[in-house]
């Protein structure tokens, strides 16, 4: 049982835990096939002592601000459990980000210090905005041996010299993580010591692992849902934390195979790729044995109705656990909408999919379901010590989500009037429009900025919308909008829904994509239905959660003639 009250900070309970199972393997490093690196505990404690020293060296005390921007690695976890340990207020960075986007949050968040990657460090010095790092002290990792760095210097130089352990308290700021939300606002929201330590005792609790369990780090590491269950939970509980430097289906699994994988947390997008490579892998089968593995889900799917019984299920469908480690327990899932079905398909087979809902601003989770039973249709009850209310219901009784606990952030860096409208007499506003049922179950329903009022005064949600087109053919991405929300009109009236659909292929959509479309479409009532397509080539824009940007898509949209950019879509 994890038991934190007494701890007063992330960094006291991270230097416990490195004393406590220092025998214990912390993090495993994967790039492919093969493995760049492995730390015990004790290995971790001397490699961030080494960076904690390094920046005190260089002048930092505490309540310095430590920026990391890199992917999934190793290194990542250590220079924030050193930088913890220096008394840091760490600034995690999205690696996704441009090199632009991230200089502007350097510049709003004032770091001392930044780490970053050799190959990042190369784009942000060709940035016109560049000389915003002057006055930081920059680390960079993995540089080849005599490469021109200009005035940073290389992360791996650190000198094996003693540090000072710098205490904080509950009260003080721990992270500052910038959450762009979909509105594409940048926003530091300030989370204390106090907000990570209640998260981690609440999540502990639910949700206990063992030493030799291995979470598999798939999310940025700067991503709310792995800072905590990637980062923070796994080791106090003295498991270990597997990195991959690629997302691709095949090394996914070969990874869960190699370090028996036991738990891993997933957005929508990489749980949906990873459905799409099971089922052709199914679909390869022979009828017999595809038969069989049907009859033997039903069978699972009875068994498992009232809770998860993974001993059970290994056994049942061992071949396709075998896939993916044969040890995989639980499956955390969250950071945008989830299908139902995706999330039916792999609780079926034995995988218990824990679907959870929560912001940034409340250091990750707010609600999960607790898989007693396993409810796909929603995001399960809030997580004890966490309130949520019901506000500004309407008719259907659908209204915008509140929330109050210890989770909830200090606040906005520098924004106190931003600050205010979010945090109301210490409840957090979300912005998320849901219901609450008869069991204290959540259901979202979208964001209420998104939200569109037809001219007969009915209420439409996109992601609502978005919920029938899953799964459509030769469709890479697709996202609803109001076309007056693209293009302003100044009116309330003439509105169009319109889909945005990105071909998998080519710079048009494939007659089985249209033909989808137009099926879907007819199904849904009159004042849902779309009146027309437009074909988006790019990428769309997404956080680090791969949510996609509503405002920066429309704003590239923006850019084409509303007449010329909208399909007819016909019956």
């Amino acid at each position: 049982m994890l038991e934190l009250a007494r701890i007063a900070s992330v960094g006291e309970a991270l230097r416990d835990t490195v004393v406590t199972h220092k025998h214990n393997v912390a993090l495993i490093e994967a790039d492919r096939h093969r493995e760049n690196a492995r730390y015990t505990y004790r290995e971790l404690r001397e490699q961030a002592e080494r960076f904690a020293a390094l920046i005190q060296g260089h002048d930092f005390g505490p309540e310095h601000r430590l920026a990391i921007l890199m992917q999934n690695q190793s290194k990542w976890l250590i220079t924030a459990t050193g930088g913890f340990w220096a008394g840091a207020v760490l600034m995690p960075l999205d690696y996704k980000l441009t090199a632009a986007e991230q200089l502007a949050l350097v510049a709003h968040g004032k770091p001392r210090v930044l780490v970053t990657e050799y190959s990042r460090w190369l784009d942000l010095r060709r940035e016109p905005e560049h000389a915003v790092l002057d006055r930081v002290l920059v680390l960079v990792t993995e540089a080849p041996e005599g490469a021109e760095l200009g005035r940073a210097q290389r992360w791996e130089d650190a000198p094996r010299v003693p540090f000072t352990y710098v205490p904080r308290r509950r009260e003080d700021v721990a992270c500052i993580v910038y959450s762009s939300g979909t509105s594409g606002t940048a926003k530091g929201c300030m989370l204390t010591h106090d907000n990570y330590l209640e998260q981690a005792q609440i999540l502990g609790r639910l949700f206990p692992m063992n030493e030799d369990d291995a979470f598999f780090s798939v999310l940025p590491s700067n991503h709310a849902i792995d800072f905590m269950s990637g980062y923070i939970g796994p080791l106090l509980f003295g498991a270990s934390i597997v990195h991959q430097r690629t997302l691709r289906p095949q090394f996914l699994r070969t990874t869960m195979k190699k370090y028996g994988i036991t738990h891993m947390a997933l957005v929508p997008t990489i749980l949906k790729n990873l459905e799409e490579k099971v089922r052709e892998r199914l679909d390869d089968l022979p009828d017999w044995q595809r038969r069989a593995i049907d009859g033997l889900t039903r069978v699972n799917e009875w068994l498992t109705a009232a809770r998860p019984r993974p001993t059970l299920s290994r056994m049942l469908l061992k071949p396709l656990h075998d896939e993916f480690g044969g040890k995989l327990r639980l499956i955390f899932a969250g950071g945008a909408f989830i299908d139902p079905n995706t999330s039916r398909f792999f609780y079926d087979l034995g995988f218990p999919i824990c679907i959870g809902y929560g912001l940034t601003e409340a250091s990750t989770v707010l609600s999960v379901n607790t898989l007693d039973p396993f409810r796909p249709d929603t995001v399960g009850r809030p997580v004890p010590g966490i309130e949520i209310e019901l506000r500004d219901v309407n008719e259907f009784g659908v209204g915008e989500l509140w929330a109050r606990g210890r989770t909830v952030m200090k606040g906005y860096l520098d924004a106190p009037e931003l600050t205010a409208e979010t945090i109301v007499d210490g409840w957090l506003r979300t912005g998320d429009l849901g219901v609450i049922d008869a069991a204290g179950h959540i259901k979202l329903l979208g964001r209420l900025k998104n939200m569109i009022v037809t001219e007969g005064g009915k209420n439409i949600y996109p992601e609502d919308i978005e919920s029938y087109f899953e799964d459509m053919p030769d469709c890479e991405e697709y996202c609803v909008f109001a076309a007056n929300y693209i293009w302003p009109t100044g009116k309330m009236t003439g509105e169009q829904l319109v889909i945005v659909v990105r071909p998998e292929e080519g710079d048009a959509p494939t007659e089985a994509l249209l033909a989808e479309l137009r099926k879907r479409n007819r199904r849904l009532p009159d004042f849902k239905r779309l009146s027309g397509y437009i074909v988006q080539t790019d990428e769309f824009p997404s956080t680090a959660s791969l949510k996609v940007k509503r405002a920066a898509l429309a704003e590239q949209l923006r850019a084409r003639d509303r007449n010329h950019a909208i399909l007819e879509l016909g019956e």
